[in-house]
């Protein structure tokens, strides 16, 4: 075939959003052009060099972006693919699913001349777009031809198979009547969908209670083909239906669902939406149950790299060089009194450093004592989907939907082998939470490390815009307001909120019980100043504690039994204290006003010894700067 780029192929795209067979598909060529990465993707402008078209290459066609197969400017043959309509961006997306490289990259952006004056004059209405973008290119001589749209569905040959197979499985019928879309290509603006996912995770139903009401909800977390996760709910009836139906491990069709923004605070898996399933979706298990084998995606946090994530809801993925595995043994759980077995290991990577990482369960007695027969060799470790905690300053727990790979077979291990075979076994290795305190929470760091003046965080309303950011600063607590909410009342047991339940004692919503007694802790704000400018912090229950010098229960004893003297005595003594603070800082809304919202994860007494260290060390740089 010519290399060149096929007339009209953005036509032939717009004309045809979802075609029901790749093999039914026209020559589409097109340019690449501004190739640029997105994730773990790639996105790019399609353009045949009179229209474009904004296009993203499904994550397993990475790989021939990365192997110089595919180039920005060259010429790629468009096999297969979904056009997203995204209504509240006007604009469209090509998701292409299937391509190949038709030529490296051409000296130039490639550009179409006009066959006659006419054709440059068309001018386009926004509601006839795509029907005459329909009758322009039929009516090309020797282009590319498409038949009317009320044709195709007449003497469609995916409606005469069906017609031959009326007795066929429904789930068979179901896949060979629907386009089978990627998880990728899914919106919430788009109508029909049929996808075909493994369960690689299936939760328990769980009751809730709420104003509204009592009800159950049960999670399951599918991954395609491509290896691409999303999270799908279903609630009461849906729950009931589905629960059975679903089997880990097993692949099934599912149509009839509904997308939304992913909630981050309860959905654990990276996709931006979230799947909703209710009792009329449609669920048909895949007859082939070995269809496919998901592609297992990482994104790597390098061990370095661990302290932001320290008790936050974020989960992540690590890489490294087995250095050693512990023994196995019993823990009791607190909460039903079950004795599970658990197993510690220490991996290493190229930032020279190393973390714990805790087997639990099945992973530790299987893994686990894999693990240990071939300690000697340091085996290579990817770990997908884990925890991260403060003991001994940071440390990583494996969860039920945790993924362990020994030696797998991905670049990164084999960069990782190659390091510590050539230089890492020789290498002087420190943990990762070495000097770190270890009750600190939330961007475990030295306190000494980002350390900043309030000024740069308060004159800099941006900061934290994508994520989190963390400093440290020293300051002094120069104001608690008296008048605050200062604390609110906690479940002794999982430390949420409870409520007055009917009659007496307390509703705890995350235990589903009632207690008789409850606990009080603190969720205030203080000012704190330092010699550049002052700023208000929220401070939670343990790190008030170490400002106020005793716990939300002592003061609201003795704000009751000894009066708001006394009480307001008790937050003064607390004021023009020294402390070193690590913090986070976000933007947020309240009544339509951006501001910043700075969080005190963990905080110190002032070390005179070490500050002195540090402002040495300050002063050394000022000198070798001038």
């Amino acid at each position: 075939m010519a290399k060149t780029v096929s007339p009209d192929a953005i036509c032939t795209i717009l004309a045809n959003p979802s075609p029901e067979s790749s093999s039914d598909l026209p020559e589409i060529v097109v340019q690449v052009l501004d190739l640029k990465p997105t994730g773990n993707r790639y996105m790019f402008t399609a353009s045949d060099g009179k229209m474009k078209l904004k296009a993203i290459l499904q994550s397993g066609l990475s790989s021939e972006v990365v192997s110089g197969n595919i180039q920005n400017l060259g010429l790629v043959r468009i096999l297969d693919y979904t056009l997203n309509d995204i209504p509240t961006k006007n604009e469209k997306y090509l998701i292409v699913t299937r391509c190949e490289a038709v030529s490296p990259a051409l000296d130039a952006e490639y550009k179409a001349e006009a066959n006659n004056a006419e054709e440059t004059s068309i001018v386009l209405k926004p509601k006839e777009e795509v029907d005459v973008m329909k009758m322009e290119v039929k009516n090309r001589g020797p282009g590319i031809i498409l038949k009317p749209k009320q044709e195709i569905v007449a003497k469609s040959a995916v409606q005469i198979v069906n017609e031959q197979n009326v007795n066929m499985a429904p789930a068979a019928r179901m896949g060979m009547n629907r386009r089978i879309y990627p998880l990728l290509s899914l919106n919430p603006y788009q109508g029909m969908w049929t996808i075909k996912v493994r369960v690689t995770s299936k939760g328990s139903v769980r009751t809730y209670k709420n104003a509204r009401g009592e009800g159950c909800v049960f999670n399951v977390e599918l991954t395609d083909e491509d290896g691409t996760q999303i999270q799908a709910t279903m609630f009461n009836d849906a729950a009931r239906k589905f629960y059975d139906k679903f089997a880990l491990g097993k692949v099934y069709y599912i149509s009839k669902g509904t997308l939304r923004v992913a909630n981050k605070q309860f959905n654990t898996v990276k996709n931006d939406y979230e799947m909703n399933l209710n009792e009329n979706s449609e669920v048909e298990e895949v007859s082939n149950e070995a269809a496919f084998i998901p592609e297992t995606k990482y994104i790597f946090v390098p061990i370095d790299e661990l302290g932001p994530y320290v008790n936050g809801r974020e989960l992540v993925d690590v890489i490294g060089v087995v250095q050693s595995v512990s023994p196995t043994v019993s823990i009791r759980r607190k909460s039903n009194n079950e004795t599970i077995p658990k197993r510690d290991i220490t991996i290493a990577d190229e930032t020279k450093k190393t973390v714990v990482i805790s087997l639990w369960n099945d992973l530790a007695t299987t893994v686990g004592q894999e693990l240990v027969d071939m300690a000697d060799k340091s085996p290579v470790v990817a770990i997908k989907t884990l925890k991260v905690g403060d003991f001994q300053g940071v440390s990583l727990s494996t969860l039920s939907k945790s993924v362990v790979a020994i030696n797998p077979e991905i670049p990164e291990a084999k960069k990782l082998r190659n390091w510590f075979d050539s230089e890492g076994k020789e290498t002087s290795l420190a943990s990762v939470g070495a000097g770190l305190n270890p009750t600190t929470k939330g961007g475990a760091r030295s306190m000494y490390s980002d350390r900043v003046f309030l000024s740069h965080i308060v004159s800099n309303s941006t900061l934290g815009e994508d994520k989190p950011v963390f400093f440290s600063i020293k300051a002094y607590v120069s104001y608690i307001k008296p008048d605050q909410t200062m604390w609110y009342r906690a479940c002794k047991t999982c430390n949420k909120k409870v409520t007055e339940a009917i009659g007496s004692g307390y509703w705890c919503e995350g235990c589903q019980k009632d207690d008789n007694e409850c606990s009080l802790r603190y969720i205030m704000v203080v000012k704190v100043s330092d010699a550049s400018d002052e700023a208000w912090l929220s401070v939670f229950n343990e790190e008030a504690e170490k400002i106020l010098g005793c716990s939300a229960d002592e003061l609201n004893k003795l704000k009751t039994e000894e009066g708001e003297t006394s009480y307001q005595m008790k937050l003064k003594e607390a004021t023009w204290v020294p402390h070193l603070f690590r913090v986070s800082v976000t933007p947020h809304e309240y009544n339509n006003d951006r501001r910043q919202r700075i969080t005190v994860r963990a905080i110190v007494p002032l070390d005179y010894a070490a500050e002195s260290r540090y402002l040495m060390e300050e002063i050394s740089k000022m000198k070798i700067s001038q």
